[in-house]
């Protein structure tokens, strides 16, 4: 496919199409108010209006990628445009809508709360990128709470994703980081006493927002019609190699997309256990379909090692999601996305096979990884017993992870 033919000098010039809106079928209702909202994959959102939006932060990576001239990173407008006070002529912007398991329950209709898609735009490399604002207002989904977000876990998104990136690890990119000028009012410690902080805006980048929740939802409900269009389309504009394979038949399209999703969501957790990174809420909702880190909420990386550890405190409790069972919580997601998407194909016995193919690809994954971070090159037939025994004596010394690498 063709790149854009020219630098983007204004932010009227960004050139938005509708593929992910124009497949799947969308709210008739373009209001914020809180509803149960069917047959529907998206609904059309307004951010809503800040009141002295002032450009933080911008990554010129990310600009460079979308084809931002040097001269719009500094502009007035981008503030304006990246911060949801005003709509790029040719954005149609829109919140999606998908369910998922939470904390291993099932939660129902979730859909982006506090997150606005400006849409989809062609980057210079001939691929599309989603230009979504987090903390950019109410949408359908917002489910009572305010569809802001605070500065402290915006500055954390920004710094992080583009800090993954950098640590070879796949995830969302961050573009900008716009403060609002407004206050939001938040519980940071969860002790019962909320303070006002200050407010902003980042915008997320990725080829695509889609989560194992966005099939969940459709498939819990029964509604295969949309189930089956959701599938079509993601194969279609996702998993382009699969839709173009005439051998496979609609089903088998469907199996090969699970297989592939299966050995990204392998290898992004071997990622995060190579850098010790600690995701915190790997809800069903939280997991990209592309196998990209997404979502960074109460998100830490290892200091001691410590594999029951969780930046979450929410989860100090049961500690579901700590650093030695992300693998663990990963491939049960992928079960509760496979139990989505047998209502679309009708059988299990490939979707079970490639769960059982997540295990072995990221045994082998985890091994070669290690053996290569202990200079030993390939890995060797004693490795599981030397590595379990460094594992112990670096929990008991309390030695810095990073440092002893």
């Amino acid at each position: 496919m063709d790149a854009p033919a020219t630098v983007i000098t204004h932010l009227d010039d960004l050139e938005f199409v509708e593929r992910f809106t124009a497949r799947i079928p969308g709210d008739n209702d373009s209001s914020a108010i809180p509803r149960q909202i069917h047959g529907a994959g998206w609904s059309p959102v307004t951010p809503s209006p800040v009141s002295a939006p002032r450009t933080l932060a911008v990554s010129p990576e990310v600009a460079e990628l979308l084809g931002f001239a040097p001269e719009l990173i500094s502009s007035r407008d981008l503030a304006e445009v990246f911060s949801g006070n005003r709509i790029p002529r040719r954005a149609r912007p829109f919140a999606m809508n998908y369910g998922g398991h939470q904390f291993g329950n099932w939660a129902g209709q979730l859909g982006d709360g506090r997150a606005i898609a400006l849409g989809e735009v062609r980057d210079v490399r001939g691929g599309f990128q989603t230009l979504q604002l987090k903390g950019a207002g109410l949408t359908p989904y917002s489910r009572g709470a305010d569809g802001r977000a605070v500065l402290r876990s915006s500055l954390r998104e920004f710094l992080c994703s583009e800090a993954m990136h950098h640590l070879g690890v796949p995830t969302t990119r961050a573009l900008s980081l716009v403060a609002t000028g407004d206050g939001v009012v938040r519980d940071m410690l969860y002790d019962g006493n909320p303070k006002t902080e200050p407010g902003a805006v980042v915008c997320r980048v990725a080829p695509s927002f889609v989560r194992f929740g966005n099939f969940q939802l459709p498939a819990s409900r029964g509604d295969t019609s949309l189930l089956d269009t959701l599938c079509d389309a993601v194969i279609e504009l996702d998993f382009p190699e699969l839709a173009a394979d005439g051998s496979l038949d609609r089903i088998e399209r469907i199996e090969a997309m699970f297989d592939e999703v299966c050995r990204r969501t392998a290898d992004l957790m071997v990622d995060w256990m190579r850098v010790g990174f600690v995701h915190g809420v790997m809800n069903t909702d939280n997991l990209s379909i592309l196998g990209l880190t997404i979502d960074y909420g109460p998100y830490g990386w290892l200091e001691d090692f410590d594999p029951t550890w969780t930046p979450n405190t929410t989860d100090a409790g049961g500690r579901r999601y700590r650093y030695g069972a992300q693998a663990h919580v990963a491939q049960w997601n992928l079960l509760q996305l496979a139990n989505a998407l047998v209502v679309a194909t009708g059988r299990t016995e490939s979707l079970q096979s490639s769960l059982e193919n997540f295990a072995a690809r990221y045994g082998t994954g985890f091994d070669e990884m290690m053996a290569r971070r202990l200079g030993w090159g390939m890995p060797r037939t004693d490795d599981d017993s030397l590595v379990s025994s460094m594992f112990t004596l670096l929990q008991r010394s309390e030695i810095d992870m990073v440092l002893f690498f």
